[in-house]
């Protein structure tokens, strides 16, 4: 129980990085980031280049993919959403945009890095070993610095004042334009915020898991999840939302690998449980 446990915290640390930075660019300008998990993809590239082929420490590593998503966040929003935000009357052409963005993503990947698994070296050697609980060394450090990371965010959003201006944005979008927020910078900063935790996971669990061009999908589902557990918007929620699929992740694993890979059908079918009962998610609210 202890080592399902600690495997639930693991994944549930990461889970809850992507699923904040799909969260923060939702409550900021309604739109579901569909290219979320492409960015993760692309961050995690970013990271195997630096530090796996050039040999570079993997903490610049690691910055790099923080940079680059960012700096490609903050571009999709000023010249694709931005435009189509202020000229389209239709909340579906911003959903539209979100499904070619992440085309896009995964056109360019597969072009620049190819279909293969790639993976980099161990950040650090080792196995924690004690009776009931078996992790190696790597994962206990990429989940310190995702929890560190999780803590630092909640920091920023709430004492920094970029953090307030994306927090009344997220509330109320037109009393904050009336109070002097400046909506476009402050919608580019989120976005880009939002992609930079992407790319970041991404480098964090290319020296776990190793990353490939064709994951981008998968981890977008993974964060829609989380995001329909806690409640789109709420920060709050996507970090719960992170831990709770982490744990049933962890839970189905080892409970239900004996009956073959039905784990995350049992999570849709909760899911939909759930979300029939509590449709706005844990800590949504039924406005939106």
């Amino acid at each position: 129980m202890e080592q399902v446990i600690v495997n639930g915290l693991y994944l549930g640390a990461q889970y809850a990085l992507i699923a904040l930075g799909l969260t923060l660019i939702f409550a900021l300008m309604n739109v579901l980031n569909f290219a979320h998990g492409q960015m993760y993809v692309l961050g995690g590239f970013v990271t195997y280049t630096i530090y796996g082929q050039l040999g570079l420490p993997f903490a610049f590593a690691l910055l790099c993919s923080g940079v680059t998503l960012a700096i490609v966040g903050a571009l999709f929003e000023k010249f694709l959403f931005r435009t189509v935000i202020k000229r389209s009357l239709r909340e579906e052409s911003t959903m539209l945009l979100a499904a070619a963005t992440a085309l896009f993503l995964d056109a360019i990947i597969l072009l620049l890095f190819g279909e293969k698994q790639r993976g980099v070296p161990k950040i650090v050697n080792g196995v924690f070993l004690s009776d009931t609980v078996v992790m190696p060394y790597d994962r206990i450090v990429v989940g310190v610095v995702a929890l560190a990371m999780i803590a630092a965010f909640v920091l920023y959003m709430q004492y920094s004042r970029p953090g307030r201006a994306m927090r009344a944005l997220a509330q109320d979008r037109v009393a904050a334009q009336l109070m002097g927020v400046n909506v476009d910078r402050y919608s580019m900063i989120g976005f880009a915020l939002g992609a930079m935790l992407a790319g970041v996971v991404g480098g964090l669990l290319v020296a776990i898991t190793g990353v490939n061009s064709g994951i981008g999908g998968p981890i977008s589902i993974k964060a829609f999840l989380m995001v329909m557990i806690g409640g789109a918007g709420v920060v709050g929620g996507a970090i719960a939302g992170g831990f709770i699929l982490g744990m049933m992740e962890s839970v189905g694993l080892t409970v239900l690998r004996q009956y073959g890979d039905i784990t995350y059908l049992v999570i849709f079918a909760l899911l939909m449980v759930f979300l029939s009962i509590r449709p706005h998610g844990l800590m949504g609210k039924p406005w939106g």
